[in-house]
């Protein structure tokens, strides 16, 4: 049985609520990363995208030096434990159409990693992750 764990990346590095959006972006750069979870004391509160950035402060000319992260990390993010089994992740990312889901350890809820897209196209066979797009990518 391949776990969650196997595949998703650790050492997700997490902004804080009340950090700026465009601390956030810079992080994002830096670290060469599309997300940013949004944690405190690495308890996951939410979950940024680049595409978050740009539709919801940049295109609506709000100054991202003034907008706290919390603002644009709504909603409970999807997570799964990092001792499931890869079909879960799988289910759930096909489920809710996404192509990131933190990993949490259980039962503190601290983030521990996360899974992305990309790490299941590194490690499953090109069947699983081509169900993964297609349900992903569907209308």
């Amino acid at each position: 049985m391949i776990t969650v764990m196997d595949i998703m990346h650790s050492g997700v590095q997490c902004v804080s609520g009340h950090q700026s959006i465009a601390e956030a972006a810079r992080l994002m750069r830096d670290l060469d990363v599309g997300a940013l979870p949004v944690c405190d004391n690495d308890v996951l509160k939410g979950i940024i995208t680049d595409r978050d950035i740009v539709l919801k402060c940049v295109a609506e000319g709000r100054d991202p030096a003034t907008v706290p992260a919390s603002e644009l990390a709504q909603g409970r993010p999807q997570t799964i434990e990092a001792d499931e089994d890869i079909s879960r992740a799988l289910m759930l990312m096909e489920e809710n159409k996404v192509r990131r889901l933190p990993v949490i350890e259980h039962p503190s809820h601290k983030l521990v990693g996360m899974i992305s897209e990309a790490d299941v196209a590194r490690h499953l066979p090109e069947a699983q992750v081509a169900e993964l797009v297609a349900a992903i990518c569907a209308e």
